[in-house]
């Protein structure tokens, strides 16, 4: 199968860098699975799990917490804001983002933004669910 190259840079750090089958990210505008030979797209990237496919059966998910994409045909690399692998993820580091988005939603009045954090709050839950803490 063919594979391309994938680098994922937190802030602190690179998380991953090498040859992979797919990635499937949580596009702003919709989950999407970048594959070999895919178009050239840069976007940007919502609080969400990230899927990383190395081969059939073998793979690794980390939570990003917004950042950017950029796609072409042979290379994908994203910038996170924040992102973390899920073994290093604790119900405490998860309770911790959900209390500091709630504050960011009490504290503003924008509707667009109290929308958006509304998002990330339901897929940090989501998160803490599908890893059974």
């Amino acid at each position: 199968m063919a594979t391309f190259q994938f680098d994922l840079v937190g802030p602190e750090r690179i998380l991953y860098s090498g040859a992979v089958d797919a990635v499937q990210l949580p596009g702003s505008e919709g989950e999407m699975t970048v594959l070999p030979g895919h178009a050239p797209v840069l976007t940007t990237l919502k609080t969400g799990m990230l899927v990383i496919t190395e081969s059939p059966q073998h793979g690794k998910r980390v939570l990003v917490r917004g950042g950017f994409a950029e796609i072409n045909a042979t290379s994908l690399t994203v910038i996170a804001e924040r992102a973390t692998p899920v073994e290093e993820l604790t119900p405490e580091i998860i309770d911790a983002d959900i209390a500091a988005a709630e504050l960011q939603y009490d504290a503003t009045d924008d509707y667009d933004r109290k929308r958006d954090i509304e998002g990330q709050i339901a897929q940090l839950r989501e998160a803490k669910v599908a890893l059974s803490f």
